[in-house]
């Protein structure tokens, strides 16, 4: 198994499928590396020699990877708090940034379903006496 970005790549994956397995390296970013350096994209990670692996990690030192990815974003999203942007306020209340409704769906952001309002007699016995059950 290489090690790359600090990131394991197994022996049978194709390089241009390995790379793509680091945070920050999609498929366009995968095929621009292995273009550059001239190695043939269906080599398998095993195939690879130590100069090989030298070429490539040299060559995701130019791009923000892994951790360092993760602190610039995170970063952005504080910066855009700070300054009080409508995106900033969205983040800091885990809703949708980028437009999205929020009437109707965005379930990953808003969580799972609460009720709100008035409930029945009967529900509310039943929410009472599995809440009495559970304990």
């Amino acid at each position: 198994m290489a090690r790359l970005a600090g990131v394991e790549l197994q022996d049978n994956w194709k390089i241009g499928y390995a790379l793509t397995r680091i945070k920050g390296i999609g498929w366009y970013l995968s095929k621009k590396i292995i273009s550059e350096l001239k190695i043939n994209p269906l080599l398998k990670v095993s195939a690879l020699n130590a100069d090989d692996l030298a070429k490539i990690s040299s060559a995701l030192e130019k791009y923000p990877i892994e951790g360092e990815l993760v602190r610039k974003v995170k970063a952005d999203i504080n910066r855009l708090q700070v300054i009080g942007s409508y995106r900033g306020s969205r983040h800091s209340k885990l809703l949708p940034v980028r437009g999205q409704r929020t009437r109707r769906n965005a379930r990953t952001k808003r969580g799972k379903r609460k009720t709100v309002g008035a409930f029945k007699k009967e529900m509310l016995a039943k929410m009472a006496a599995n809440k009495d059950a559970k304990k």
